[in-house]
């Protein structure tokens, strides 16, 4: 029964639902308020938008450890004070450009390296991730740049309508996402990239430029949200993104994304990415430590790993 897709989602709403059951028992009504249900949202919109840009490189056979400094990276670029002065005498759209043509370039670099360079892809993201956030520290000189912009942050900030624009943001880009991967040529094309390469050439696909371009597609994904980053704490630095890509990883896994590529789901994503942040809320509202919530996170991985193996063997197909 699970399967299938819709049967895969079926059981991530499940565990979503569980995950709910166990924080409405143990915080009460701490965890069912409205603005608990909008600060899960707002702490899964950030982390929610890299993970969207992660499924599609790794349903594209590859992967990107650098997705957290590329963040920093971007964040620390868009509030230097050349940056924030410029938006005060024109508009805050610069600090926005700044941060998603930072994040363009970084995945640029990667997707050149890997397809043309011919490149393992671990060794190229593993070196931006240690590139991006020694160059995020430089320009910083590991100091926090706070931002001064107002405008900048009452719009990004800001609510709707009582929603944040920041899970609208999220919402928008999970929607174009979506659409992106299943209902366009490129989607499909990424689907035939990640499932079988020699075969996507031999069918007319340039693998190189498809795999370059799935690269900066996450490099965007990260320069947005480094913008909101910026928006909600007010603040770039270097420190921004820690872990981004472990969990990045683990959301898109969970909602049923396939490692070795050729299979990829943006709704799966999505509530992968609500499922480990709700698990982090009622971890916090239990007073239980980060050692505890580490351990957790990395059981559900696990545990997501071994059923895609299992549906995969049984369906026939490589895990």
């Amino acid at each position: 029964m699970f399967s299938g897709p819709a049967g895969r989602n079926l059981g991530l709403v499940f565990a979503l639902l569980l995950l709910c059951i166990v924080g409405v028992i143990t915080a009460g009504d701490r965890f069912v308020s409205f603005d608990n249900m909008m600060t899960i949202l707002r702490l899964a919109s950030v982390i929610g938008v890299v993970s969207v840009g992660m499924t599609f490189v790794i349903t594209g056979g590859g992967i990107d450890l650098s997705v957290g400094a590329i963040v920093a990276l971007s964040s620390v670029w868009a509030s230097t004070l050349a940056t924030q002065t410029l938006a005060t005498d024109t508009h805050w759209i610069v600090m926005v450009t700044t941060a998603l043509l930072v994040g363009a370039g970084c995945g640029l670099v990667n997707g050149a390296l890997i397809a043309y360079g011919r490149l393992a892809a671990f060794i190229v993201t593993l070196a931006m991730m240690a590139g991006a956030r020694g160059l995020a520290e430089i320009i910083a000189q590991k100091r926090t740049q706070v931002v001064t912009v107002s405008d900048f942050i009452d719009v990004i900030g800001g609510r709707v309508f009582g929603i944040p624009v920041l899970v609208i943001i999220f919402a928008v880009v999970a929607v174009a996402g979506w659409i992106l991967l299943n209902r366009t040529t490129f989607g499909r094309r990424t689907l035939a990239v990640g499932g079988n390469p020699e075969a996507a050439r031999l069918a007319g696909i340039n693998v190189k430029r498809h795999t370059t371009l799935l690269y900066v597609i996450v490099g965007v994904a990260c320069g947005l949200a480094a913008v909101m980053l910026l928006a909600r704490t007010t603040a770039g630095t270097s420190t921004h993104g820690m872990l981004y890509e472990l969990d990045a990883i683990a959301a898109v896994v969970i909602g049923g994304t396939l490692l070795s590529g050729g299979r990829g789901t943006i709704v799966g994503t999505v509530f992968g990415v609500l499922i480990l942040t709700t698990l982090t809320n009622v971890f916090t509202l239990n007073n239980l430590d980060t050692s505890t919530q580490a351990v957790a996170k990395g059981v559900i991985i696990v545990v997501a790993v071994l059923l895609q193996q299992r549906v995969a063997a049984r369906n026939g197909s490589p895990p």
